[in-house]
């Protein structure tokens, strides 16, 4: 649900959210509308966590876990990555190649009800929703897998259900990225969930 929460799990991504922490405490859910999802090892750079003035490090199990919690890819570690999804993102919405500010203005308007740090959920029709989606099935956050639903929770991917055949889902992957994932962006989702 885009909350920022320590678990034993490793992380497949990291991330951004501007500084969110003071000494070893986070202090607030997020500094700018820049979410993005970067690469473990770029380029030799090797930065530590709680550093004063610098950008908290936050950590993702597996890329559909980032996009369900509303980030993107990086456009300097991730370049291909990021074109891929800017692509996916024009062609699923049926608009002009975006630009980075265009796309975080949208996702910060679909992942937050305005003036709150209070995540918003979208209903959709289940039979829309491509792999990679995450939605909540009965209060659980569940990734969308072929015809299955994968539970996720902070010890990984366990339990697997069918997919509601009808009705809608309380979808937690923004509106935009769902867009992508159905233009066919491949992403990112941990073997453990497809077992």
């Amino acid at each position: 649900m885009g909350s920022i929460v320590a678990i034993p799990l490793r992380g497949a991504w990291t991330g951004n959210r501007g500084i969110l922490h003071a000494g070893t405490e986070i202090v607030r859910f997020h500094a700018t509308d820049l979410w993005i999802t970067c690469a473990l090892r770029f380029r030799g750079r090797r930065r530590e966590q709680w550093q004063p003035r610098h950008y908290t490090h936050l950590f993702f199990h597996d890329e559909a876990v980032a996009f369900a919690a509303g980030h993107r890819p990086c456009a300097e570690c991730r370049r291909d990555s990021y074109n891929c999804y800017r692509s996916a993102w024009a062609i699923g919405l049926g608009v002009d190649m975006p630009s980075a500010t265009e796309i975080n203005r949208q996702l910060h308007g679909e992942r937050i009800v305005r003036g709150t740090h209070r995540r918003r959920t979208h209903e959709m029709p289940w039979g829309d929703l491509p792999d990679g989606t995450f939605a909540l099935l009965g209060g659980s956050p569940m990734v969308v897998i072929g015809e299955e639903l994968i539970e996720w929770s902070s010890a990984g991917y366990g339990a697997r259900r069918p997919r509601p055949e009808d009705g809608s889902a309380d979808v937690i992957t923004p509106p935009s990225t769902v867009a992508v994932l159905r233009a066919g962006y491949p992403v990112q989702i941990d073997d453990s969930a497809r077992c």
